[in-house]
């Protein structure tokens, strides 16, 4: 969840780059929206005679959507689930016309339902979505019928400005609107900012909570991102904004919201945490689970107040249903629901009219895959048809092939075979003395947010790597620099993979070939890089020694917890990640000899 900069940059080259696409709207006609009408059954009910003093609320909850409307591709695309035998078995889920579909037969018989998200909707999108800034997922969003979603921090990747387009509406600044005699209408629900302020007036960016009501029963929803965004977004993303803590936002708002007589409150928060297990079906409350989920959320759980009923949480892509105690010891649910709409949570509220407050014993949760055996929604199915028309022009161009599926994204091992091709791709192309005479590419596991897959489902299952699958691979579009470090500093960069911020849960970085070194996972902090092992081309790294290092513009601003990469000089910008990548593709693979996944030999790991 990483990398993030300005796609209205790269759009603008990439509509430039196709003919006539700048007028986009004139390659198809105009067609029917399909949007899905909020209609009686979302929501239900009316509550006559004599209402019982609780009602049961329906919260449904996803996040970490990102753009990815058709079904992602690949191990991106799959859930695990443990059987009764204990073994794990792979399910391919996702796409938002399967998830419109689970989500309108989960409200079936719910009178009271509310569907909330955890930030991230957007941003770091396929190019169906982000070719468009992300207007095409917007528009689902509001077929999906969402209710609210707090910020993630792909929701700043271009811009306060960017942001509050895609809440009210209106068509790009640049490139206009995409079809002739539409104007983008915005979003219909809420995006929430609670701990996001404007740096010159102190004031919030957007709402920082709503209340949800119906037939008397009142819930609000408070909506924050990490607090660490401006870490792992560009530094033009996050300009004149200020990120707060968390915990103290949360307690700041949910005391607001009490005085106002609202005693029923969950929390959306852009941040999680990993659970003991992958399988979404684990049980994290289990006995002899111990602390089934580790990592930031908890801490954040743990301190806000017990005013707040239930935790929707997000950033980390992991599925999880876990209680963690509030400051007063009681159990309260937090629960994460993957990514890419695979997921979703269904979450049962218990609501007392007397106390308007949520009975906390009683709250139920569980994660549901979203499955591809489904019917689809007609009306998301439109959408997607609709927009893959202005995007075919580009979409289906060619760029190369591939012999085997290349993990990236789908692989957990510290160097991913993606990785290796999109750091050879980057050294390639900045190693001429006049793109920067590099010695050396660094490349962010962030940043890779996909698998180039050799038969992906539903295309053309040759091999061929087409212009949008490239563009799912690196879709943020950095423009590449090439610095001036010494040999000391790219040391501590490579200590800095796994030591302060990124210790607990480290950050590999993916190498160009010639840079060698071991990784000793049985040591701690910056001791796990073996310094002595770090060799590039056969030779020890020299400290005093100055080596030209490529790398994006995010990593180069010291993103990602690297300071030592932002230390660099004598910086040279050249082109974009993601035209390396396709210019790497086109000159080493043609349909004879497809590019084979190479070999992951750079990092020696022991464990």
């Amino acid at each position: 969840m990483s990398a993030t900069p300005q796609k209205n940059r790269a759009s603008r080259r990439v509509l430039a780059a196709a003919a006539g696409l700048a007028t986009v709207g004139a390659l198809v006609a105009a067609m029917p929206a399909g949007a899905h009408d909020r209609g009686p059954g979302h929501g239900g009910g009316h509550g006559h005679g004599h209402k019982p003093r609780t009602v049961d609320v329906q919260l449904l909850s996803f996040n970490d959507l990102h753009g990815n409307l058709e079904p992602p591709a690949g191990s991106a695309g799959n859930v695990s689930e443990t059987q009764p035998d204990g073994t794990v078995k792979a399910i391919p889920a996702g796409g938002v016309e399967y998830l419109a579909t689970s989500l309108r037969t989960a409200r079936k018989g719910n009178p009271y339902s509310v569907t909330a998200a955890g930030g991230d909707m957007v941003g770091a999108s396929p190019l169906l979505s982000g070719l468009f800034h992300d207007e095409p997922t917007i528009e689902a969003l509001n077929g999906l019928d969402l209710d609210v979603t707090a910020v993630g921090n792909h929701e700043f990747d271009e811009g306060a400005t960017e942001l509050a387009r895609l809440q009210n509406g209106g068509c790009h600044p640049v490139e206009g609107c995409y079809e002739k005699g539409k104007k983008f209408k915005g979003a219909d629900f809420p995006y929430l900012a609670a701990n996001v302020t404007k740096e010159k007036t102190g004031k919030p960016l957007l709402k920082p909570y709503t209340v949800w009501k119906k037939n008397g029963v009142k819930i609000g929803f408070i909506g924050v991102t990490l607090e660490g965004t401006p870490d792992i977004v560009t530094a033009n993303g996050v300009k004149g904004l200020k990120f707060h803590d968390e915990v103290e936002t949360i307690n700041k708002y949910a005391r607001e919201l009490d005085r106002k007589g609202v005693k029923s409150i969950v929390a959306l928060i852009h941040e999680g945490g990993a659970p003991a297990s992958t399988s979404y079906n684990y049980d994290c409350d289990s006995p002899g689970a111990g602390d089934g989920i580790s990592g930031p959320i908890v801490d954040i759980a743990k301190g806000i107040t017990p005013k707040v009923d239930a935790l929707v949480t997000g950033h980390t892509h992991q599925a999880y249903v876990c209680t963690v105690p509030d400051p007063s010891g009681k159990p309260r649910m937090v629960t994460s629901a993957s990514s890419f709409g695979k997921l979703y949570t269904d979450t049962t509220l218990t609501y007392d009219r007397r106390t308007k407050d949520i009975v906390r014993t009683s709250v139920k949760s569980a994660n549901h895959v979203v499955t591809r055996d489904q019917p689809k929604a007609p009306d998301m199915t439109r959408l997607i048809d609709r927009w893959n028309k202005l995007a075919a022009p580009i979409a289906n161009k060619p760029q190369g092939w591939i012999s085997a599926d290349i993990n990236g994204r789908g692989s957990t091992a510290p160097e991913k075979p993606l990785g290796n091709v999109i750091a050879d791709a980057q050294l390639e192309g900045l190693a001429p003395a006049d793109k920067g005479g590099a010695e050396v590419a660094f490349m962010n596991p962030g940043g890779i947010r996909a698998d180039l897959v050799h038969k992906a489902s539903g295309s053309e299952g040759d091999g061929v790597v087409t212009y949008g699958e490239a563009f799912t691979v690196q879709p943020f579009t950095n423009m590449m620099n090439v610095v001036d470090l010494t040999g000391a500093q790219l040391v501590t960069a490579l200590q800095q993979q796994v030591s302060g911020p990124n210790e607990a849960s480290p950050k590999i970085l993916q190498v160009s070939k010639g840079l060698t070194y071991t990784l000793d996972l049985t040591k701690s902090g910056a001791d796990r890089v073996v310094a002595d092992s770090i060799k590039l081309n056969g030779e020890a790294i020299d400290p005093a020694r100055t080596y030209r290092v490529a790398m994006n513009e995010f990593l180069a601003g010291g993103g990602d917890g690297f300071p030592a990469l932002g230390q660099g000089t004598n910086k040279l910008v050249g082109a974009s990640d993601l035209d390396l990548f396709n210019a790497y593709l086109a000159a080493h693979s043609t349909a004879a000899a497809p590019l084979a996944p190479p070999a992951t030999d750079r990092i020696t790991v022991i464990q």
